[in-house]
């Protein structure tokens, strides 16, 4: 207790752990673009629903326009989230720095993997990482955030906290402790990992959602669409391996077995289906909109250029083909430019080597 923590960006993951944070008697403060949002969180506070087993709660919330952001110079944030799509880092970024104070810190609480740009901003040492895995929240309406399942609890570490350099320190404990007021968390030595581990996680969703307009369930059923998210994971893995990074489970499986379902291998592949087919089955999850779908569907820019083709642009240097997610970012860019519309065949017709 007793920092002054920022929210840049509130977005569905932001103002998930955001409302927690306040709720708990912390002192955050939301920043967002978004006017109407802005405006509904002051007037009424910030609503937290579930799909299923937590009752829902709203909180009293200070929420501030960015172009209200000068008017905080006198009280600098000792913490503040990095919530924002990933290519508005640098800018969000920027804009935060005056306003840390002598001691504060950045902490990307995002997709993909940023930590290097906002370490070009404030410095490495004024910047963290923090993970949400499989955390399905999305910003309804304003004011509004829903989460497509409970709280993963025991079950599944929802967010994993961690230093650049790796070692566990008092400040990575501290957002560990803010992070874990929403829901379970890990402060880990291993945040490169992990970070790459949700890259390949993303990657093996997102687009695919964004691509053909379907819900995870409508994939992860579609026996040529599964295969296709194993595939693209398949390059992912290697990448990483590459790279050096100790990658941890994904979606609750060993990357290897996913990284030689994608190459062929019958008895990984049976394995990979089994478990990716019986997360379809649970009560709820699978209807979830993966937050690139998400971005489709609201005519939103996607991060498709930081997840798949980010991991395309690291395979080039290494030698390692990466084909399904080449063929992806290329798919969903001329869906953001408006050449195609949604729809499973960009998927099934693809023919690749």
């Amino acid at each position: 207790m007793g920092h002054r923590i920022a929210i840049i960006g509130a977005g569905a993951v932001g103002c998930y752990a955001g409302a927690h944070m306040a709720q708990a008697g912390e002192d955050v403060t939301f920043v967002d673009t978004w006017p109407e949002h802005v405006e509904t969180m002051r007037r009424d506070g910030l609503r937290v629903t579930h799909l299923k087993d937590v009752p829902e709660f709203t909180v009293p919330v200070t929420a501030i326009h960015l172009t209200e952001l000068q008017a905080v110079a006198r009280k600098p944030f000792d913490i503040a989230f990095i919530c924002v799509k990933s290519y508005d880092t640098d800018w969000a970024t920027m804009m935060i720095r005056q306003y840390l104070a002598p001691g504060g810190f950045v902490v990307s609480l995002q997709n993909c993997m940023n930590e290097e740009t906002i370490a070009g901003i404030v410095g490495w040492g004024r910047t963290l990482g923090a993970i949400a895995s499989s955390i399905t929240v999305e910003l309804s309406e304003p004011g509004h955030v829903r989460r497509a399942s409970g709280k993963g609890g025991a079950a599944h570490t929802v967010y994993r906290v961690g230093e650049v350099h790796g070692r566990i320190t008092d400040r990575a404990e501290e957002v560990g402790r803010l992070t874990g007021l929403s829901d379970s968390t890990t402060v880990t030595s291993n945040l490169w990992g992990e970070r790459w581990s949700k890259l390949v996680a993303n990657g093996m969703g997102n687009g695919l959602s964004a691509s053909t307009g379907l819900v995870m369930k409508d994939i992860l059923t579609n026996d040529a669409l599964r295969a296709f998210g194993a595939r693209l994971g398949s390059e992912a893995i290697r990448v990483g391996q590459a790279l050096g990074y100790a990658l941890e489970e994904i979606y609750h499986l060993d990357p290897e077995i996913i990284a030689r379902a994608g190459e062929g291998d019958a008895a990984a592949r049976a394995a990979y289906d089994a478990h990716r087919l019986a997360e379809a089955a649970k009560p709820g999850g699978g209807a979830h909109r993966p937050s690139m779908g998400q971005d489709m569907v609201k005519g939103r820019r996607t991060e498709i250029e930081f997840i798949n083709g980010f991991i395309a642009e690291k395979a080039k240097p290494l030698g390692i083909a990466t084909p399904a997610n080449a063929a992806l970012t290329e798919i969903v860019l001329r869906l953001e430019r408006g050449e195609i519309t949604p729809d499973p065949r960009h998927i099934l017709e693809l023919r690749l080597n």
